[in-house]
């Protein structure tokens, strides 16, 4: 499987967990206030952890899926489907919420293409109600008698294995992969897909969970940018200390991708870092509530549990000296400036990015459906949304829309609404979207109809000052 399968997968599966983290966090909270061991012991709210674990969250990301792959009659069948796998196990469903929402929306999808033409004039609300609840309850069936044992399995096997790395205190080496893959943004892939199912029933049985706190530790990252920041040349010292706040507060640790890009070998201070925020969370017996969303300290110490913020603060700051050190030894050894800008070009192909450096009016005529953006405009088209996407519709694309918005402001520039998405979120309000360029085929596919600009980088001021003065002049 090459790296384009992976990432393509990877975002498939954030898809299903990334609009349901709000839901996550909650349980998260209830749990650490609420259960015996909390903040705030209470018996009656206490009722609403189990729930919310074993039904809410599975049949959210199992609708979320469904969606995705065809739409609300998808994700209601998806669900449905999901509630067998739910009854048929007695651990959380998380893993197979992920396959019977996909898999219930496709079915019903196929069905629907081989009855819908045969349907009668006037019949059609009847057939599909029941299209639906007939294959709906055969799906389910088949979920809680097959599927739901069938992934129990599987899960306590991953998870048995998962156990003895932890026992044989061998967990920090799982950093040797992820921290290079973060820079090839299959960090998804590995947190919500691995960690996130495994951390959750860690959960309910400790209260806790390390798998929280693997991918999300921005440790690691803060002390590479502060590496840069003391011992960097240029342009890549300069602008290093911004991109630190941004990535330890904000949580947006592809803002230091570029960095590692530039020299490397950084990595092996990645990895080590790493392992020292894990191990210190081993020996601290530390551990989160729920997947700290974005991975920032504030979102960390938000659903960090009663008892465990020595270990979480611990766990950052070690692994951040750590980087830092072993960093600042690699950038005071290169004698090269580094090329930043060159390095972010190379950070956004990881992405599967085209990194070409055309000229901003050639990005403003991609097209959607043979209407140019100039076309657009020259018919008057009014302009009342636009829509900065992405994967997952939170770090870059909102630090890009929160750009887009302030030059609008600038410029008075009034009743456009302005607003971040992920890819899989679109729908017909937007009137211009802006995706980066290896994303805009994926954005068109979902909405052909519409305005679709290319960008190489979310923060580059002078594509929005563009794109907004033509607004302006046509208005």
């Amino acid at each position: 499987m090459n790296l384009d399968k992976i990432q393509k997968f990877g975002r498939y599966l954030s898809n299903m967990v990334q609009p349901n983290i709000g839901a996550f966090i909650a349980w998260g909270l209830i749990t650490a206030f609420f259960i015996p061991t909390g903040w705030f012991p209470n018996e009656t709210l206490n009722k609403l952890v189990s729930p919310m674990l074993t039904y809410l969250l599975p049949i959210l990301i199992a609708y979320s899926g469904g969606n995705m792959v065809y739409g609300h009659r998808g994700g209601v069948v998806g669900s449905i489907m999901a509630a067998g796998v739910i009854v048929g196990s007695s651990i959380p469903m998380f893993l197979g919420a992920m396959i019977t929402g996909p898999l219930g929306a496709f079915l019903i999808k196929k069905l629907d293409e081989i009855i819908s033409p045969k349907i009668p004039t006037g019949f059609e609300m009847l057939i599909n109600n029941f299209s639906a609840g007939i294959l709906g309850m055969i799906l389910a069936i088949i979920s809680l008698y097959l599927i739901g044992p069938a992934v129990e399995s599987i899960s306590n096997v991953l998870s048995g294995g998962v156990q003895k790395l932890v026992d044989l205190r061998l967990l920090p080496l799982v950093s040797i992969i992820v921290e290079p893959a973060k820079i090839f943004f299959l960090n998804n892939a590995i947190n919500h897909g691995v960690f996130s199912p495994i951390g959750v029933q860690q959960v309910t049985e400790a209260g806790k969970s390390i798998f929280f706190t693997i991918e999300t530790n921005p440790g690691p990252g803060l002390g590479v940018l502060l590496a840069y920041s003391i011992f960097g040349k240029g342009g890549s010292k300069a602008t290093a200390p911004g991109a630190a706040i941004i990535h330890f507060f904000g949580g947006i640790h592809e803002i230091y991708f570029p960095y590692i890009l530039m020299n490397p070998i950084l990595i092996i201070a990645l990895i080590i870092g790493g392992m020292s925020g894990i191990l210190t969370t081993l020996i601290l017996n530390g551990g989160l509530t729920a997947v700290p969303s974005p991975g920032s300290i504030i979102a960390m110490l938000a659903v960090t549990p009663k008892g465990g913020f020595i270990a979480t603060i611990g766990s950052v700051l070690i692994s951040a000296v750590i980087t830092f050190l072993l960093a600042s030894i690699f950038v005071r050894k290169s004698k090269a400036e580094g090329n930043l800008e060159e390095a972010i070009q190379k950070s956004k192909s990881n992405k599967n990015l085209n990194s070409n450096n055309t000229e901003i009016k050639e990005e403003i005529k991609s097209q959607a459906n043979e209407i140019s953006f100039e076309d657009a405009l020259k018919n008057n088209i009014k302009i009342n949304k636009i829509v900065v996407a992405c994967d997952a519709g939170m770090g870059s694309s909102a630090m890009g829309a929160t750009m887009l918005k302030k030059l609008a402001q600038e410029k008075g520039i009034e009743n456009i609404t302005i607003v971040n998405s992920a890819i899989s979120n679109l729908d017909d309000s937007a009137d211009i979207i802006i995706t980066q360029k290896s994303l805009t085929t994926l954005a068109k596919e979902k909405m052909p109809h519409k305005i679709h600009l290319s960008i190489n980088n979310f923060m580059d001021k002078n594509f929005y000052n563009e794109v907004l003065e033509k607004i302006k002049e046509n208005k």
